[in-house]
Protein backbone atom coordinates (compact mmCIF):
# COMPACT_ATOMS: atom_id res chain seq x y z
CA UNK A 1 0.00 0.00 0.00
CA UNK A 2 1.20 3.51 -0.76
CA UNK A 3 1.53 5.94 2.05
CA UNK A 4 -1.30 8.42 2.19
CA UNK A 5 -0.42 11.81 0.81
CA UNK A 6 -1.00 14.91 2.82
CA UNK A 7 -4.01 16.93 1.62
CA UNK A 8 -3.18 19.52 -1.03
CA UNK A 9 -4.40 22.27 1.25
CA UNK A 10 -2.08 21.25 4.10
CA UNK A 11 0.42 23.96 3.13
CA UNK A 12 -2.31 26.54 3.70
CA UNK A 13 -2.94 25.10 7.15
CA UNK A 14 0.77 25.28 8.01
CA UNK A 15 0.91 28.87 6.77
CA UNK A 16 -2.08 29.75 8.93
CA UNK A 17 -0.49 28.13 12.00
CA UNK A 18 2.74 30.07 11.42
CA UNK A 19 0.78 33.29 11.06
CA UNK A 20 -1.15 32.64 14.27
CA UNK A 21 2.07 31.82 16.15
CA UNK A 22 3.80 35.10 15.20
CA UNK A 23 2.23 37.18 18.03
CA UNK A 24 3.69 34.63 20.48
CA UNK A 25 7.08 34.18 18.81
CA UNK A 26 7.96 37.79 18.04
CA UNK A 27 8.18 38.91 21.70
CA UNK A 28 10.45 35.94 22.45
CA UNK A 29 12.61 36.79 19.43
CA UNK A 30 12.81 40.42 20.59
CA UNK A 31 13.76 39.30 24.11
CA UNK A 32 16.51 37.03 22.80
CA UNK A 33 18.00 39.62 20.44
CA UNK A 34 17.77 42.45 22.97
CA UNK A 35 19.69 40.41 25.53
CA UNK A 36 22.78 40.74 23.30
CA UNK A 37 22.49 44.52 22.72
CA UNK A 38 23.24 47.72 24.57
CA UNK A 39 20.36 49.72 26.06
CA UNK A 40 20.59 52.25 23.24
CA UNK A 41 20.49 49.59 20.52
CA UNK A 42 17.48 47.86 22.06
CA UNK A 43 15.18 50.77 21.30
CA UNK A 44 16.86 52.15 18.17
CA UNK A 45 16.93 48.86 16.23
CA UNK A 46 14.78 46.18 17.94
CA UNK A 47 15.21 43.42 15.30
CA UNK A 48 18.67 44.30 14.03
CA UNK A 49 20.64 41.10 13.29
CA UNK A 50 24.00 42.78 12.65
CA UNK A 51 26.60 40.58 14.44
CA UNK A 52 28.72 43.65 15.09
CA UNK A 53 26.02 45.03 17.39
CA UNK A 54 25.45 41.76 19.28
CA UNK A 55 27.57 40.86 22.30
CA UNK A 56 27.48 38.50 25.27
CA UNK A 57 28.78 41.27 27.56
CA UNK A 58 25.37 41.65 29.22
CA UNK A 59 25.45 38.06 30.46
CA UNK A 60 28.98 38.45 31.83
CA UNK A 61 28.01 41.69 33.58
CA UNK A 62 24.94 40.11 35.18
CA UNK A 63 27.09 37.55 36.96
CA UNK A 64 30.13 39.77 37.57
CA UNK A 65 28.47 42.81 39.14
CA UNK A 66 25.42 41.27 40.82
CA UNK A 67 24.83 38.18 43.04
CA UNK A 68 22.78 36.70 40.21
CA UNK A 69 24.47 33.28 40.37
CA UNK A 70 23.57 32.90 44.04
CA UNK A 71 20.01 34.09 43.41
CA UNK A 72 19.76 31.64 40.53
CA UNK A 73 20.85 28.88 42.88
CA UNK A 74 18.15 29.93 45.37
CA UNK A 75 15.42 29.51 42.75
CA UNK A 76 16.86 26.20 41.54
CA UNK A 77 17.09 24.59 44.96
CA UNK A 78 13.66 25.87 46.05
CA UNK A 79 12.14 24.42 42.87
CA UNK A 80 14.10 21.19 43.45
CA UNK A 81 12.32 20.85 46.81
CA UNK A 82 8.89 22.16 45.83
CA UNK A 83 8.41 20.09 42.67
CA UNK A 84 8.98 16.55 44.09
CA UNK A 85 7.11 17.38 47.29
CA UNK A 86 4.15 18.72 45.30
CA UNK A 87 4.20 15.64 43.08
CA UNK A 88 4.39 13.23 46.00
CA UNK A 89 1.74 14.88 48.18
CA UNK A 90 -0.66 15.42 45.30
CA UNK A 91 -0.25 11.81 44.16
CA UNK A 92 -1.00 10.50 47.65
CA UNK A 93 -3.97 12.83 48.13
CA UNK A 94 -5.32 12.19 44.64
CA UNK A 95 -5.09 8.43 45.14
CA UNK A 96 -6.91 8.69 48.49
CA UNK A 97 -9.71 10.80 47.00
CA UNK A 98 -10.08 8.53 43.97
CA UNK A 99 -9.66 5.00 45.36
CA UNK A 100 -10.23 5.03 49.11
CA UNK A 101 -13.46 5.42 51.03
CA UNK A 102 -13.39 7.34 54.31
CA UNK A 103 -15.83 9.59 56.18
CA UNK A 104 -15.96 13.12 54.79
CA UNK A 105 -14.00 12.29 51.67
CA UNK A 106 -16.19 14.31 49.29
CA UNK A 107 -16.40 17.26 51.68
CA UNK A 108 -12.61 17.39 52.06
CA UNK A 109 -12.20 17.18 48.29
CA UNK A 110 -14.61 20.08 47.80
CA UNK A 111 -12.62 22.13 50.32
CA UNK A 112 -9.49 21.32 48.33
CA UNK A 113 -11.15 22.63 45.18
CA UNK A 114 -12.22 25.76 47.04
CA UNK A 115 -8.54 26.38 47.85
CA UNK A 116 -7.98 26.81 44.10
CA UNK A 117 -10.35 29.78 44.10
CA UNK A 118 -8.98 31.64 47.12
CA UNK A 119 -6.54 34.41 46.09
CA UNK A 120 -3.15 34.12 47.75
CA UNK A 121 -3.38 37.79 48.74
CA UNK A 122 -6.34 36.93 50.97
CA UNK A 123 -4.30 34.57 53.17
CA UNK A 124 -1.00 36.46 52.99
CA UNK A 125 -1.43 38.45 56.21
CA UNK A 126 -2.36 35.55 58.55
CA UNK A 127 0.37 33.41 57.00
CA UNK A 128 2.94 36.14 57.53
CA UNK A 129 1.88 36.57 61.14
CA UNK A 130 2.32 32.84 61.79
CA UNK A 131 5.75 32.62 60.15
CA UNK A 132 6.87 35.86 61.79
CA UNK A 133 5.98 34.60 65.27
CA UNK A 134 7.88 31.40 64.52
CA UNK A 135 10.93 33.48 63.58
CA UNK A 136 11.02 32.14 60.03
CA UNK A 137 11.02 35.38 58.06
CA UNK A 138 14.12 35.97 55.93
CA UNK A 139 14.37 32.25 55.34
CA UNK A 140 13.27 30.11 52.42
CA UNK A 141 11.03 27.81 54.47
CA UNK A 142 7.91 30.04 54.28
CA UNK A 143 8.39 30.38 50.52
CA UNK A 144 8.67 26.61 50.09
CA UNK A 145 5.63 25.87 52.28
CA UNK A 146 3.41 28.49 50.64
CA UNK A 147 4.35 27.25 47.17
CA UNK A 148 3.48 23.64 48.00
CA UNK A 149 0.21 24.38 49.80
CA UNK A 150 -1.11 26.82 47.23
CA UNK A 151 -3.74 26.93 44.52
CA UNK A 152 -1.26 25.08 42.32
CA UNK A 153 -1.03 22.32 44.93
CA UNK A 154 -4.81 22.03 45.01
CA UNK A 155 -4.88 21.87 41.20
CA UNK A 156 -2.25 19.11 41.34
CA UNK A 157 -4.45 17.09 43.73
CA UNK A 158 -7.41 17.53 41.37
CA UNK A 159 -5.40 16.38 38.34
CA UNK A 160 -4.06 13.32 40.14
CA UNK A 161 -7.50 12.40 41.46
CA UNK A 162 -8.95 12.65 37.95
CA UNK A 163 -6.16 10.49 36.61
CA UNK A 164 -6.57 7.75 39.21
CA UNK A 165 -10.32 7.65 38.55
CA UNK A 166 -9.62 6.72 34.92
CA UNK A 167 -7.61 3.62 35.93
CA UNK A 168 -9.70 0.42 36.09
CA UNK A 169 -10.46 -0.89 39.62
CA UNK A 170 -9.34 -4.37 38.51
CA UNK A 171 -5.75 -3.14 38.93
CA UNK A 172 -6.33 -2.74 42.67
CA UNK A 173 -7.86 -6.22 42.87
CA UNK A 174 -4.94 -7.76 40.99
CA UNK A 175 -2.47 -6.11 43.32
CA UNK A 176 -4.28 -7.31 46.43
CA UNK A 177 -4.38 -10.85 45.05
CA UNK A 178 -0.59 -10.65 44.80
CA UNK A 179 -0.43 -9.67 48.45
CA UNK A 180 0.01 -5.91 48.12
CA UNK A 181 -1.54 -3.55 50.62
CA UNK A 182 -2.95 -0.10 49.86
CA UNK A 183 0.45 1.58 49.77
CA UNK A 184 1.89 -1.34 47.79
CA UNK A 185 -0.79 -0.98 45.13
CA UNK A 186 -0.13 2.75 45.01
CA UNK A 187 3.65 2.35 44.80
CA UNK A 188 4.00 -0.61 42.44
CA UNK A 189 0.93 -0.30 40.21
CA UNK A 190 -0.59 3.17 40.26
CA UNK A 191 2.54 5.34 40.23
CA UNK A 192 4.15 3.62 37.20
CA UNK A 193 0.91 4.25 35.27
CA UNK A 194 0.80 7.92 36.29
CA UNK A 195 3.78 9.33 34.43
CA UNK A 196 1.78 11.71 32.17
CA UNK A 197 -0.21 13.09 35.11
CA UNK A 198 2.92 13.47 37.23
CA UNK A 199 4.68 15.25 34.37
CA UNK A 200 1.80 17.72 34.18
CA UNK A 201 1.93 18.32 37.93
CA UNK A 202 5.69 18.84 37.65
CA UNK A 203 5.22 21.48 34.95
CA UNK A 204 2.67 23.39 37.01
CA UNK A 205 4.86 23.12 40.12
CA UNK A 206 7.93 24.36 38.24
CA UNK A 207 6.02 27.33 36.86
CA UNK A 208 4.54 28.13 40.25
CA UNK A 209 7.88 27.98 42.03
CA UNK A 210 10.03 29.56 39.34
CA UNK A 211 7.71 32.53 38.69
CA UNK A 212 6.62 33.16 42.28
CA UNK A 213 7.11 36.84 43.00
CA UNK A 214 4.55 37.49 45.72
CA UNK A 215 5.74 35.16 48.48
CA UNK A 216 9.49 35.92 48.22
CA UNK A 217 8.62 39.61 48.21
CA UNK A 218 6.87 39.20 51.57
CA UNK A 219 9.34 36.95 53.37
CA UNK A 220 12.76 37.79 51.87
CA UNK A 221 14.71 41.03 52.13
CA UNK A 222 18.37 39.98 52.25
CA UNK A 223 20.10 40.20 48.89
CA UNK A 224 21.62 36.74 49.15
CA UNK A 225 18.25 35.10 49.80
CA UNK A 226 16.35 36.58 46.87
CA UNK A 227 14.94 34.44 44.08
CA UNK A 228 15.01 35.25 40.38
CA UNK A 229 11.74 37.23 40.05
CA UNK A 230 13.03 39.63 42.70
CA UNK A 231 16.58 39.58 41.31
CA UNK A 232 15.36 40.98 37.98
CA UNK A 233 14.30 44.11 39.84
CA UNK A 234 17.85 44.82 40.99
CA UNK A 235 19.27 45.86 37.60
CA UNK A 236 18.85 49.58 38.23
CA UNK A 237 21.13 52.61 38.45
CA UNK A 238 21.47 54.76 41.61
CA UNK A 239 18.63 57.02 40.40
CA UNK A 240 16.21 54.13 39.89
CA UNK A 241 16.56 53.88 36.12
CA UNK A 242 16.40 50.38 34.64
CA UNK A 243 19.34 48.78 32.88
CA UNK A 244 17.19 47.18 30.20
CA UNK A 245 20.05 45.30 28.59
CA UNK A 246 20.86 43.55 31.88
CA UNK A 247 17.20 42.99 32.72
CA UNK A 248 16.54 41.32 29.38
CA UNK A 249 19.71 39.22 29.60
CA UNK A 250 18.56 38.04 33.03
CA UNK A 251 15.09 37.44 31.61
CA UNK A 252 16.51 35.08 28.99
CA UNK A 253 18.36 33.11 31.66
CA UNK A 254 15.17 32.93 33.74
CA UNK A 255 12.96 31.83 30.85
CA UNK A 256 15.19 29.07 29.46
CA UNK A 257 14.58 26.41 32.18
CA UNK A 258 10.82 26.85 31.93
CA UNK A 259 10.83 26.54 28.15
CA UNK A 260 13.04 23.44 28.30
CA UNK A 261 10.83 21.84 30.94
CA UNK A 262 7.74 22.28 28.81
CA UNK A 263 9.43 21.09 25.60
CA UNK A 264 10.66 17.92 27.30
CA UNK A 265 7.29 17.10 28.88
CA UNK A 266 4.76 18.59 26.45
CA UNK A 267 3.46 15.21 25.24
CA UNK A 268 2.74 13.99 28.77
CA UNK A 269 1.25 17.39 29.59
CA UNK A 270 -1.26 17.21 26.72
CA UNK A 271 -2.11 13.55 27.40
CA UNK A 272 -2.82 14.24 31.06
CA UNK A 273 -5.02 17.29 30.39
CA UNK A 274 -6.97 15.31 27.81
CA UNK A 275 -7.53 12.47 30.28
CA UNK A 276 -8.35 14.64 33.33
CA UNK A 277 -11.85 15.44 32.07
CA UNK A 278 -12.91 11.98 30.96
CA UNK A 279 -14.50 11.02 34.31
CA UNK A 280 -16.01 12.97 37.16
Amino acid sequence: MRAERAPRWSWALYALLILVSLPFLLPLLWLLLSAFKTSAAIFSSPFDLDPARLSAANFRQVFAEYPFAWQYFNSVYIAALVVPLTMGLSALAGYAFARLRFPGRDAVFILTLVAMMVPSELTAVPQFVVFSRLGLTNSHLPVIVTQIFSATGALAVFLMRQHFITLPPELDDAGRVDGLGTLGVFRHIMLPLSQPALATVAIFAVLNSWNDYFNPLIYLSREGLLTLPLALQRFTDPLGGVYWNLTLAGGVLVALPVLLTFLLAQRQFIESLAASGTKG
